[in-house]
């Protein structure tokens, strides 16, 4: 069973849901039915219903069923699918269109490297205009030691459950990636759910909208970080 500290930041917004979730798997034995449990709006299924050369993403949108296994991985992209259920709807449509129209390639090509890319990793930020421009220029003393004071006032929310599952084991370099749309202000799960949705659109992925963030560098996300030497690793705060 997975052991998560619900009071870090990364966590605490995930934490009414998760443990609901966990306390399931616990009782029922398996994840799937856990997430059952919580009347979302797909079903939740053993990997073993996969048939073998079905894509995922195509059985997903014929079936409305998630094939999930019993790990962290499938652990935090059901909690996606329980917290944001029509942006994850939306980048499910989006990806079977693509296998529908291209079939399945060796390699995805843009429009389902972006969508791939937005499910496994992506972050959502409502911030000054400050941190905006900091954050799309890549610079890192700007962003988190000149204008640090200006992320008591910002709202980031991760998406990806790839970026979650790493979290896990917080280290330095985690790097998420922001869409460049700024949250127009601090809204409810059900609005940004909303709001994220009716941006999904295959121009505007094509376009690849999205800014690196290095996310333990947030303020009061990791103690380390008070010193401003923090940020002078290159290897993690790249130009």
């Amino acid at each position: 069973m997975l052991q998560l500290d619900w009071a870090t930041p990364w966590f605490a917004p995930w934490a009414k849901q998760g443990v609901k979730v966990l306390q399931a798997w616990k009782q029922l034995g398996n994840l799937p039915s856990a997430l059952n449990a919580q009347q979302a709006v797909v079903s939740f299924v053993p990997q073993a219903t996969l048939p073998v050369g079905n894509a995922y993403e195509a059985f997903i949108f014929d079936t409305a069923q998630v094939p999930t296994r019993d790990n962290a991985h499938d652990f935090f992209n059901g909690l996606c699918w329980l917290r944001f259920p029509h942006t994850k709807r939306r980048l499910n449509q989006l990806q079977a269109q693509a296998i529908a129209r291209d079939g399945v390639q060796a390699q995805r090509g843009p429009l389902r490297d972006a969508l791939t890319l937005f499910d496994e990793n992506a972050a959502l930020l409502f911030a000054t205009p400050a941190i905006w421009q900091a954050l799309k220029a890549k610079d890192w003393q700007a962003l988190f030691v000149t204008h640090r004071a200006d992320w008591a006032l910002a709202q980031l929310v991760l998406f990806g459950h790839a970026s979650l599952e790493k979290l896990m084991q917080a280290y330095k370099g985690i790097t998420v990636h922001v869409l460049h749309a700024p949250m127009p202000t601090h809204m409810s799960d059900a609005d940004i759910d909303n709001w994220l949705c009716q941006l999904l659109h295959e121009d505007w992925l094509h376009t690849k909208p999205f800014n690196p963030l290095p996310v333990m560098g947030i303020p009061a996300w990791w103690s380390a970080n008070e010193n401003p030497d923090f940020y002078a690793d290159k290897t993690v705060f790249r130009a």
